[in-house]
């Protein structure tokens, strides 16, 4: 059950200079005891939190309880943000146009046609490095000289006293949100993917406790592999390597396999052939790769035409094709064929695939349906 409680704060939404900002401040908390689930805010202003249960009655006294755990991961999603969007402005002279901390993803939007996985590997680095050096966090209001003389990465967004988020010597931001008090505290931060977005680039990332989360996530998944290759974790790009060489030969002795049986098949079907040149077969369990080389087998005859099905789970593969000499039209042909009978095809006048419901009689129907080409 969901319900809304709104009440007066002293902190005013003008203080942040960003609404995810906002909500997250106010949403790292329990009101009477509940989970604050979203932080909204109206047209007059007025802060409404949604609550995970039921409500107190009107006028009760609410009390207001941190969620510690919540606030640390916000903290250092928070802080670590600002360390990236300076890094990516140091090192790819890519500013930050807009940033989300959502509950499963974090993102930062920037302008810039692309990064390579060189200057991400840079960024992260240097993320890292101020981290490692753990340089204190500072949030302060400077005077209004004071504050024209920072080094400030954006203007701010709000006017009157502007309060500032200085981590080190290496950022200074206007901010109104929660941050760590020293650069260690963020732990980690790490990329998580780059895509285009809005003409510019989507940067995602985790820090701090999600990306401990995330990263042991990956590690288990690692080990799983590795243990399934019976190698050693950092091995298995190695070994996934090896598989899809094997996959690759694997599939190339299949094709010349298949090349051969069809050219057997092909010699066995073609006295089969109809006056007309048709030539109507259904092959038990032969897949769709095994009935296109048969095809191509077969229509290397000038005046045939090839009308092969094979049975699939599910479904009846068929592919139809016809020599360099014959008119049937193939694709009008298969296309009929399957509306007729709740299957799917179509194709070329030379050359038509589909698929027909399970149990048809393949050699049956084609001979009836034939005459339509």
């Amino acid at each position: 059950m969901r319900g809304i409680v709104r009440f007066q704060r002293q902190s005013k939404v003008s203080d942040f200079d960003n609404l995810d900002h906002f909500e997250h401040a106010f949403s790292d908390t329990l009101l009477g005891g509940l989970p604050v689930l979203d932080v909204r805010l109206d047209e007059a202003g007025q802060i409404h939190h949604v609550l995970d249960g039921e409500l107190p009655p009107v006028g009760a006294p609410v009390r207001g309880e941190l969620d510690r755990q919540r606030r640390r991961e916000h903290m250092a999603l928070h802080t670590g943000q600002h360390l990236l969007s300076q890094a990516l402005l140091r090192v790819a002279q890519a500013p930050t146009v807009s940033s989300r901390l959502g509950e499963t993803a974090c993102t930062i939007d920037v302008r810039r046609g692309a990064l390579s996985d060189e200057e991400q590997q840079r960024i992260e680095a240097l993320v890292n490095q101020v981290i490692d050096d753990d340089v204190p966090v500072r949030a302060y209001a400077p005077d209004p000289a004071e504050l024209a003389e920072l080094p400030l990465r954006r203007r701010p967004k709000v006017s009157g006293e502007v309060r500032v988020v200085q981590i080190g010597d290496f950022d200074f931001t206007p901010c109104g949100g929660t941050h760590c008090t020293r650069a260690g505290q963020v732990g980690l931060v790490r990329l998580t993917g780059v895509e285009r977005h809005k003409g510019g680039l989507r940067i995602g990332f985790v820090a701090g406790p999600r990306a401990r989360g995330v990263l042991f996530a990956e590690s288990a998944a690692l080990r799983e592999l590795a243990g399934r290759f019976s190698c050693r974790p950092l091995d298995v790009p190695a070994a996934v390597d090896k598989l899809g060489r094997d996959g690759a030969d694997a599939a190339g002795r299949l094709t010349r396999a298949y090349a051969l049986l069809a050219g057997q098949l092909a010699e066995r079907l073609l006295p089969t052939a109809s006056p007309a040149g048709h030539v109507i077969a259904a092959l038990p369990d032969a897949p769709v790769e095994l009935l296109r080389a048969v095809a191509t087998c077969l229509s290397r005859a000038p005046g045939v035409v090839a009308l092969l099905a094979g049975s699939i789970p599910g479904g009846v593969d068929v592919v139809v094709s016809r020599g360099s000499e014959a008119t049937f039209d193939c694709g009008r042909f298969l296309a009929q064929l399957a509306s007729s009978c709740g299957g799917r095809g179509g194709g070329r006048p030379e050359h038509a695939e589909g698929r027909l419901p399970a149990g048809v009689d393949w050699a049956a129907l084609a001979t009836r349906a034939r005459g339509a080409g």
